[in-house]
């Protein structure tokens, strides 16, 4: 069972355009915010955590993602990286772009923006549907994994504010 949701969203950065592309460069920093994310690792280029589903009947899921970082010249990508001997995993796909100059709501001044488009696709195993209870119960993981993914779509932005503000 595949399940998707993204976001397309800008945030006004507070700081420097150097700081901000800074920002979106460190992702221990940029999603530090993100209540939804359990275990951030950074190594190198390589971003790896958790994606937390609540799952009727099952609990709790943690849904692992592993992603590479990418520069580029005005911010950076992460690019999902495939994990093997998953039953459920979720693929994160993002890109930060600094926008320099843009012109402030009212004042005549410029500002810094982000403009930020994130993709999430969780992938998960469900037990064979079989009879009418099984695609019942297949129907209720498909429901509450998405609404858990647009959930973690609306509440992005104010994390990512958050932990721009913060610096």
């Amino acid at each position: 069972m595949i399940i998707e949701a993204g976001r397309h969203f800008t945030l006004q950065a507070p700081g420097s355009s150097a700081d901000t592309l800074a920002f979106v460069r460190d992702p221990a920093r940029a999603l530090s915010r993100l209540h939804f994310l359990r275990g951030l690792q950074v190594d190198g280029d390589q971003v790896r955590g958790e994606l937390l589903v609540p799952l009727p009947v099952l609990g709790e899921a943690d849904l692992p993602f592993l992603c590479v970082l990418t520069q580029t010249p005005d911010g950076a990508t992460l690019t999902p990286q495939p994990i093997a001997g998953e039953r459920a995993w979720v693929e994160v796909t993002g890109q930060a772009q600094v926008l320099e100059g843009v012109q402030a709501a009212g004042n005549g001044e410029t500002a810094v923006e982000v403009a930020f488009n994130f993709l999430f696709r969780a992938y998960l195993a469900t037990p064979d549907a079989q009879g009418w209870g099984g695609a019942a119960f297949e129907k209720m993981v498909r429901a509450a994994a998405g609404r858990t993914l647009e959930r973690v779509t609306q509440e992005l932005p104010e994390g990512l504010r958050e932990a721009l503000e913060a610096g």
